[in-house]
């Protein structure tokens, strides 16, 4: 049997041997041993400003309800009208084709219902672009100039990402 590799385990991996699927009992009394030093070395709750200064940095990093709804109401425009158009072209197309109304070659119709579904997919990233996401503007009907701004800080942030 091959000994213990040296490496960190994964948080979700099993701690067990191969196969046993039964996690060894050590880890629980390490974790239990963790737990009551983490009790009472724990620092003292905060108050007052301190509790505020927490509370600004929380407020600053969440999407403000304002933005949200906006980007809610131009995703379920630009994703939920192409995406019910795919729906309803497959049913009207049953229709036809089991009424005998129209011969309907089955790749238009797949090719139709498709291409809506496919314009509802690119919906979803255009209708998050193109809200404003400065609480005091709502921007424009369409939000084109909202989509360049907007597109710009997320390439800008990929790439300080990546030159990291």
């Amino acid at each position: 049997m091959a000994p213990e590799s040296p490496r960190k385990r994964l948080p979700f991996e099993p701690v067990g041997g191969k196969g046993t699927g039964k996690p060894s009992p050590e880890p629980k009394k390490a974790s239990k041993l963790a737990q009551s030093k983490a009790k009472d070395t724990a620092p003292p709750k905060k108050t007052g400003a301190a509790k505020l200064s927490g509370g600004a940095r929380q407020s600053a990093t969440a999407i403000p309800e304002v933005v949200s709804n906006r980007m809610l109401r131009r995703l379920l425009v630009f994703s939920g009208i192409p995406t019910i158009a795919g729906v309803l072209t497959f049913l009207v197309s049953y229709y036809l084709v089991s009424n005998q109304v129209v011969e309907l070659p089955s790749y238009f119709v797949l090719l139709a219902t498709l291409g809506c579904f496919g314009l509802g997919v690119v919906g979803l990233t255009y209708g998050v672009l193109s809200a404003s996401w400065d609480e005091d503007r709502p921007g424009s009907r369409l939000g084109l100039d909202e989509f360049k701004v907007n597109f710009g800080r997320m390439t800008s942030a990929w790439g300080a990402k990546s030159q990291r």
